[in-house]
């Protein structure tokens, strides 16, 4: 029997080391000054600057775009779902008033396409500069057997910082305070499973491939921005679960939201959607954003300044509904 090397086991050490080369200027790119030490290391350095912080408290997030990669994969279009993979987790992150420092990245593949993965690292640097965050590590694995060759998956991990007597955990929440929705630019990264058993191949391949797989949007720096500004008591990122899984998360005991239908646009996407499968309005609003990514919840005297604020950011916003007294739940009503 002929000696046997890793790479005939399929995986190739020289590839990934050349795949790592190639990305090392695109990960500069995300640098901020805290960023210590070289690309490439064991782990990744970063010294962040607390001293204007009185009680700093570190917020983590890790989340995946789930199969919405099948859909990259189906256009063969791979740069933009690493801004997904980016959008999942910092905007998971300042939900809770957190800056988002740094980001790290997971990758595990049957077979290192360097060409593709490339595209991967360009979104995810899209989206770390987008979010102010520093990319300062990651992990790229070969994983043959585990994954077929033209296979892969992602992960993201995201650490960010605040005050403790700034963290935004909606324990303010009063009756009568306004909820403002901001735009989401789509699907965003939920319920791809359900969207490609309605859709054939096809239909995917097409023009409705390319509204599917828009970005994530990333909301970070403009809820900071009005963070500066404006009390937020609290907010909610419209991911999975959609509005009756996500809106309570972020509501005190005793408290509830009624959400007015037909305060905003409901992409023609969702409409689609909802058609095609037949779908009941309480299904659509637990499975998909519904054109709303993110909420805020403020007190009526500041709901319009932020709506103004948001105006001004390029961002599209409305005030959807307000918070009522109730089990944690949400109502939508027409």
């Amino acid at each position: 029997m002929c000696a046997q090397t890793y790479k005939d086991a399929g995986v190739d050490i020289d590839k990934a080391e050349n795949f790592i080369r190639q990305i090392i200027p695109l990960i500069k790119k995300t640098h901020r000054p805290e960023v210590l030490g070289k690309i490439g290391g064991f782990s990744g350095l970063f010294m962040p600057q607390l001293k204007k912080m009185r009680n700093p408290v570190l917020v983590s997030s890790t989340d995946g775009v789930g199969t919405k990669l099948l859909i990259a994969e189906a256009l063969g279009t791979y740069d933009t779902i690493g801004i997904d993979l980016v959008a999942m987790c910092v905007d998971d992150v300042v939900v809770v008033g957190a800056e988002p420092l740094f980001f790290l990245d997971y990758i595990a593949c049957g077979k290192l396409d360097e060409e593709k993965l490339s595209q991967v690292m360009k979104g995810i640097v899209k989206g770390c500069r987008e979010a102010g965050c520093a990319l300062i590590g990651g992990e790229t694995a070969e994983l043959p057997g585990l994954y077929e060759a033209n296979k892969f998956d992602l992960a993201g991990f995201c650490v960010g910082v605040v005050s403790k007597e700034k963290i935004i955990d909606g324990c303010l929440c009063k009756k009568g305070d306004k909820v403002v929705g901001l735009a989401s630019s789509g699907l965003h990264s939920n319920g791809f499973s359900l969207v490609r058993k309605l859709f054939s191949k096809d239909e995917i391949r097409g023009k409705l491939g390319h509204e599917l797989l828009k970005p994530t949007k990333i909301y970070t720096k403009t809820i900071l921005q009005i963070k500066e500004k404006l009390p937020i008591k609290a907010m909610a990122h419209i991911t999975g679960g959609g509005f009756y899984d996500n809106i309570p998360r972020s509501l005190p005991k005793g408290m509830a939201v009624r959400i007015q239908k037909g305060t905003w646009t409901v992409h023609p996407i969702f409409k689609n959607i909802q058609k095609r499968g037949k779908l009941e309005t309480k299904e659509m609003f637990r499975t998909f954003n519904m054109g709303i990514g993110m909420t805020l919840i403020l007190s009526p005297r500041y709901a319009e300044r932020a709506l103004s604020i948001l105006k001004d950011s390029g961002e599209k916003a409305a005030i959807i509904g307000e918070v009522i007294k109730g089990p944690n739940t949400v109502e939508i009503v027409d």
